[in-house]
């Protein structure tokens, strides 16, 4: 347990945080949330990120998961200050490349009596449980901890290959968890962990303590799923000061569950668990950043909006929950909004083509025509929009040329017969305009339809609208009549009166 004394060397020591990913299908937001709280505590405590990646079963990770993590970290623009691509003093930073280590490190705590060999089998382990009246799932007894060199021969020329187990205090373990407060594991209640494989293949119960150990990791943040392991953890970095690889235990703050819909865990199959479906879909980096800060944190009881910097300024650990959050995809989009919002006209369309091109509305190549229309048309639409593929809806009528049709459900509803009235006035007020600008059409269709007809406004324009734009929710009207141009608009007209 750690004392006093170990505790104030410990809150001297520069801030060493880390993210330590399993290379294992798509980034999960929970897994983006853990990565963001570990840099912004980092960089709020001007300490270190370490960015590990821990990829040493090789029936779940993959290469092309561990490239899906980089492009995460480099779209979210969440920097490392160690590991891949990066380096540092204390690489390698991939786990596949530090068998050595782990191999030297377990021989080290077998020597030095801190593991055992364990030769209990299942099918043991349960037929002693019911032999005592005990419940046969129960797991490991402890058995093998005190076997005779006699009993150890007798298994060895079986051709049994024993498992490393760690020898766990016979004492309570606690500490001071920074986000959930005074733990205790009674004495007795954590089973000897395995270590080692009988193969040899170290697991992750030594894998990653004796890597944060290594690379003196000094704040521990992560799920609450992995709470349960903390004193297995806590046990063996005392054995490890004790064979000399480290001289302290770092501190544990355990992160609230993010939920999905129904109060359970947000799981892989659910499309907003899915970092990159928010990326297709448009969301700005700041704006999913500060959504998942907000899953366990905020900045103020009166504010939901920030910037990471602003972030970085205010983020205590001590301030996250541990209640468990839930995803909530509707304030998610609230929050992107408007961060899209306060994009700089110029930042706003750099961000926007892209999205335009995949979907159709550009070419790959746009010409310089193309992107003076975008530029001429954002400020109609990103007051609009809630991620950047609305654009897609919200512009495609500027560029459609002859292919332009309005969307059949919108010219059921506002183009049928009582339109006719409507296009007719508005196509000869438009005709006559002698200068085609935004106040002048406004006046125009203003004098002949809600004045010349009696039309009330709210449904005087809809025709014109789904005309012009295809759309029942548009842009701005007058101003996408002025974009387009007078015979456009014109033909546009009369084909839908047509």
């Amino acid at each position: 347990m750690s004392t006093p004394e170990a505790a104030a060397h410990a809150d001297a020591r520069p801030v060493r945080a880390r993210f330590c990913p399993s290379p294992t299908g798509t980034p999960h937001v929970g897994l983006i949330r853990t990565a963001l709280y570990n840099w912004a505590f980092a960089r709020h405590n001007k300490g270190t990120l370490v960015f590990r990646i821990e990829d040493t079963d090789a029936s779940r990770d993959s290469e092309e998961s561990y490239q899906a993590i980089l492009d995460a970290l480099r779209w979210l623009g969440l920097d490392w200050d160690e590991g891949p691509e990066v380096g540092g003093p204390y690489g390698p930073y991939r786990q596949s490349e530090r068998r050595d280590i782990y191999a030297d490190v377990a021989q080290r705590l077998l020597a030095a009596g801190e593991l055992y060999e364990s030769y209990s089998g299942p099918e043991e382990i349960e037929a002693r449980h019911k032999a005592k009246g005990r419940d046969p799932k129960l797991g490991y007894d402890n058995f093998d901890r005190d076997l005779t060199d006699e009993q150890i021969a007798g298994y060895r020329a079986e051709g049994r290959k024993p498992v490393l187990r760690l020898r766990m205090p016979d004492r309570d373990i606690a500490f001071t968890d920074l986000v959930r407060g005074e733990i205790t594991f009674p004495a007795g209640s954590v089973p000897d962990p395995v270590l080692v494989r009988g193969n040899g293949d170290p697991l992750y119960t030594l894998t990653n303590p004796v890597d944060d150990a290594l690379m003196r990791i000094t704040h521990v943040l992560r799920g609450e799923d992995l709470l349960s392991s903390t004193p297995r953890q806590i046990a063996l970095y005392e054995a490890l000061q004790r064979i000399g690889v480290t001289d302290f235990t770092p501190d544990f703050g355990h992160l609230p569950f993010v939920m999905g819909e129904g109060n359970k865990k947000l799981s892989k199959r659910d499309p907003q668990s899915n970092l990159f479906h928010h990326r297709d879909r448009g969301f700005l980096p700041e704006g999913l950043l500060n959504y998942l800060a907000l899953l366990g944190w905020s900045i103020s009881d009166d504010r939901d909006v920030f910037s990471l910097d602003e972030m970085v300024d205010a983020f205590e650990i001590g301030r996250v929950s541990a209640n468990p959050a839930r995803f909530d995809q509707k304030k998610a989009d609230a929050i992107n909004s408007a961060h899209l919002r306060a994009l700089a006209p110029d930042d706003f369309v750099d961000r926007v083509v892209p999205y335009l091109v995949q979907g159709g509305v550009l070419p790959a190549e746009p010409t310089e025509q193309q992107l003076a229309i975008v530029r001429a048309a954002a400020p109609l639409v990103q007051e609009r929009l809630i991620v950047l593929s609305d654009a897609v809806g919200m512009m495609a009528f500027l560029f459609a040329g002859d292919d332009f049709a309005p969307e059949p459900a919108s010219a059921e509803k506002a183009l049928g017969e009582d339109a006719k009235p409507v296009l007719e006035a508005a196509i000869n007020a438009l005709d006559a305009l002698p200068e085609w600008t935004t106040a002048a059409i406004e006046q125009a269709l203003k004098d002949s339809v809600v004045d010349g007809l009696g039309i009330k406004p709210r449904k005087a324009f809809a025709p014109v609208r789904v005309a012009i734009t295809g759309r029942t929710v548009s842009p701005p009207l007058y101003e996408s009549m002025e974009l387009l141009g007078r015979d456009i608009s014109l033909e546009r007209l009369r084909k839908a009166l047509g």
